[in-house]
């Protein structure tokens, strides 16, 4: 590796270590926001234990994600989403089919 190169590199490490301890501010951050459960679930017009039963979920598990002491995490986070933008998709595949 050319001497400029592992220089650069180095500086990079050095710079992200001091952004880590709190001594440096990163140049630019990416908040992503969780998804809205409880304004989710009201749309839906569920109790806590229906929507639970809707997403195949426990009830603390809802719970804890409503009162924020939880976030959704991948595929519950993209279960979420559907559920929140295309709630018909949810119910065509939770509905009991009438035979």
């Amino acid at each position: 590796m050319k001497e400029e190169l592992f220089n650069e590199l180095l500086a990079s490490v050095r710079e992200g270590g001091a952004i880590l301890r709190g001594e440096r501010t990163p140049s630019r951050q990416f908040i992503v926001e969780g998804p809205d459960v409880k304004r989710i679930r009201a749309n839906y017009k569920l109790s806590q234990g229906e929507f639970a039963a809707l997403l195949g979920i426990s009830v603390a598990t809802l719970r804890n994600w409503e009162q924020g002491r939880r976030t959704p995490e991948g595929p519950a986070r993209i279960l979420l989403q559907v559920a929140a933008k295309h709630p018909e998709a949810v119910w065509d595949v939770v509905r009991p089919v009438a035979k």
